[in-house]
């Protein structure tokens, strides 16, 4: 151990004459412990929200939409899926027909998204339909059984979110009124054509835009709700590189030609994690506060310790100490507490952030979150960005206590000793 580095430890250890600086010398420890682990839990919070968004959102919707630019939706669909699923970079692909509807059962009812699918090809660009938590979605596969004259044709099935069931009142078996707002033209105006469907499946994918509102459905029963024959108005595609979707979507719009263009996840939840990004930045730089006042405390502590060794200090340097030895005593001692604090910090901003992603023991509330509980994802490389930020700080509060040290003048500190 160098010889500074060994005096530093020893008046760490040190008995106080006065008992103040060891309290002082405590709290920075605990200060810098604290703002360490807050730092650490809070880059974690926003890390788990990031994760968990983007995560359910790649899993609820496509890396890339391909739609046309007018709104007549997408003719003639088959040969260009088909051709569309033969480019670089495209691994799956999967046609949709959306539409807004109101779906009711008796006196409750709620607005929602409805998506016409072909469940296999859908399958492979999301993975809601296999988060169903009641019934199942295999009555969404097309029937092979052919239409017997004079029977009543079956009800459509129709598989929606957990949240609209709530809403609506809707259980496995129940059949709802779905009603489009595409009527048809009658004597009497225009009359909003409905269908009766019976819910067949129920899925939860813990975000609640999805689970509140979407609703799917056979595409051939979706067409014939919205009076939309062969038609589509979406074609969805999975990616090999999502970070890419971007550049990909443009390949995509170009081998499908004019008049359509692409959106990709990124460019939709743009702002959302623009805003993640930001919250992220800000609690940093509000947390890095606590750091920078145990930091104070250190200075405090050091500046205290430096009045209380004056005679020590005196005696060492008239035994040949320099001066840059003496700054380096303190200037250790005052990166003892920091690693110490820091090292404190760590443990317990990992641990407890370990516990609250394992048992998800803070609940929030998904109509206000989008999330159904607070999610945690520590990263080892936050850990050594809080750390060097810590550690920095924390230097730059010994540098006047060293300084001051290290401009004791042996003969007046020993004059009247």
């Amino acid at each position: 151990m160098r010889f500074e580095l060994f005096v530093a430890a020893r008046y760490l250890r040190a008995k106080r004459r006065q008992a103040v600086v060891g309290v002082i010398t405590a709290i920075s420890v605990i200060g810098v412990a604290a703002g360490v682990a807050s730092l650490i839990i809070a880059l974690a919070i926003t890390n788990g929200m990031r994760r968990d968004m983007q995560d359910r959102l790649l899993g609820s919707t496509a890396h890339v939409d391909l739609m046309r630019i007018a709104a007549d939706g997408i003719r003639d669909w088959r040969p260009l899926l088909e051709r569309l699923r033969q480019l670089p970079h495209v691994t799956a692909a999967a046609p949709g027909l959306y539409g807004q509807v109101l779906i009711s059962r008796g006196a409750r009812s709620g607005g929602g998204l409805i998506k016409g699918i072909l469940p296999a090809d859908e399958k492979t660009v999301g993975d809601i339909l296999q988060k169903i938590t009641e019934g199942s979605a295999d009555s969404l596969e097309p029937s092979t059984s052919l239409p017997v004259p004079g029977e009543v044709a079956p009800t459509p099935p129709i598989v929606i979110g957990k949240d609209l069931a709530e809403t609506v009142g809707a259980k496995v078996g129940d059949t709802l009124v779905v009603t489009s707002p595409q009527g048809e033209m009658t004597p009497f105006g225009l009359v909003p054509k409905y269908q009766r469907c019976m819910v067949t499946g129920i899925f939860r994918t813990g975000f609640y835009q999805y689970d509140s509102s979407y609703a799917f459905m056979r595409l051939k029963d979706a067409q014939r709700l919205f009076s939309e024959p062969d038609l589509i108005s979406v074609i969805s595609f999975k990616v090999d590189d999502l970070y890419k979707a971007n550049e990909i979507g443009v390949e995509i719009e170009g081998a499908a030609g004019k008049g359509f263009q692409t959106t990709s996840w990124i460019q939709q939840n743009r702002e959302l994690f623009r805003a993640l990004q930001l919250e992220q930045v800000v609690t940093f730089i509000v947390l890095a506060l606590i750091v920078c006042v145990a930091a104070l405390n250190i200075l405090i502590a050091l500046t205290m310790m430096v009045m209380e060794k004056t005679r020590d200090i005196a005696v060492l340097m008239s035994f040949g100490v320099t001066e840059m030895q003496v700054r380096r005593i303190f200037l250790f001692q005052g990166l003892l507490i920091s690693v110490i604090g820091t090292v404190l910090g760590l443990v317990l901003g990992y641990a407890l952030s370990w516990a609250g992603g394992h048992y998800r023991f803070i609940h929030l509330d998904s109509a206000v979150y989008s999330l159904d509980y607070l999610p945690f994802a520590p990263r080892v490389r936050d850990g050594v960005i809080v750390a060097l930020v810590s550690l920095g700080v924390s230097l730059i509060a010994t540098l006047y206590p060293s300084r001051s040290a290290a401009r004791v003048l042996p003969a007046e500190a020993l004059r009247y000793e």
